[in-house]
C-alpha cells in the first residue's frame, strides 16, 4: 500500500514539473516573439539569416544580363557573376525603371563601375561607365526623364536624357555646380543600403 502510494506521490510530481515546463516554454517563447516583433517595429532585428527574397526584377535582371554580357561570361569568374539593383521610377508612369550595378573588379576601375539602367519590361535604356554609387535622381527633368546625378572619380557630373538614353559617360557630362541638392533621392546605393546581391 506505501509502495502505492509513493508512485502516486511521484506520478502527480512528475505531472505538475512537466505542466511547470510547458508553463515556462510558453513564457519564453513568448518573450522571445514579443522580442522579435519589438525589435522588428523599431528596425533592429537581425534579419541576416534570413532568406533571399527572389523576385520577378530579379528574374528579368538576370536573364537580361545574361544575354547583354554573354560574350563576357567565359571569360568572368564566379565572384564576377554578382549585380545589385534597385527600382525607381524615372518618368512618373507608376513602372519602376532598374538600376543595375556591380562592384567587382571585373566591371570596375579606379574612375569607377559599370551598370545598366533597365526599364520595366528589362529593355535596356543605357548602358553606363565609370560611375560612383549611389547615383542620385534629382528634382529636374528632361524629356519626361529626371536627370541623373552621377559621380566619375569622385566629381559629380549632371546627366539628361537625350533621344531616349542617358549618356553612358557621366564623366564627360556637365560638372554639377555646387553640391547634390538634399531633395535629390540616392538610387543603387550598394553600401549605404547594403542592398542584396544576386547572382546571374
Amino acid at each position: 500500500m506505501r509502495n502505492k502510494i509513493l508512485a502516486a506521490i511521484m506520478i502527480l510530481g512528475m505531472i505538475s514539473c512537466q505542466d511547470k515546463n510547458k508553463t515556462e516554454d510558453k513564457s519564453i517563447i513568448k518573450t522571445i516573439a514579443e522580442d522579435t516583433l519589438s525589435k522588428t517595429v523599431a528596425g533592429t532585428a537581425d534579419v541576416s539569416d534570413a532568406p533571399v527574397k527572389e523576385d520577378k526584377a530579379v528574374e528579368l535582371i538576370r536573364k537580361q544580363l545574361n544575354v547583354l554580357l554573354k560574350a563576357d561570361l567565359p571569360a568572368m569568374t564566379k565572384d564576377d557573376r554578382y549585380f545589385y539593383y534597385e527600382a525607381f521610377d524615372l518618368n512618373n508612369d507608376q513602372k519602376p525603371e532598374y538600376f543595375v550595378g556591380f562592384s567587382n573588379p571585373y566591371f570596375c576601375g579606379s574612375g569607377g563601375c559599370s551598370g545598366y539602367i533597365l526599364n520595366n519590361d528589362g529593355n535596356v535604356i543605357n548602358r553606363f561607365t565609370v560611375t560612383d554609387f549611389p547615383i542620385y535622381a534629382a528634382t529636374s527633368s528632361t524629356d519626361k526623364f529626371y536627370d541623373l546625378i552621377m559621380k566619375s572619380g569622385g566629381i559629380a557630373h549632371l546627366v539628361k536624357m537625350k533621344n531616349g538614353k542617358y549618356p553612358s559617360n557621366p564623366s564627360v557630362q556637365e560638372k554639377l555646380k555646387g553640391d547634390i541638392p538634399k531633395e535629390s533621392t540616392a538610387v543603387l546605393d550598394i553600401q549605404g543600403k547594403k542592398l542584396e546581391k544576386y547572382s546571374f
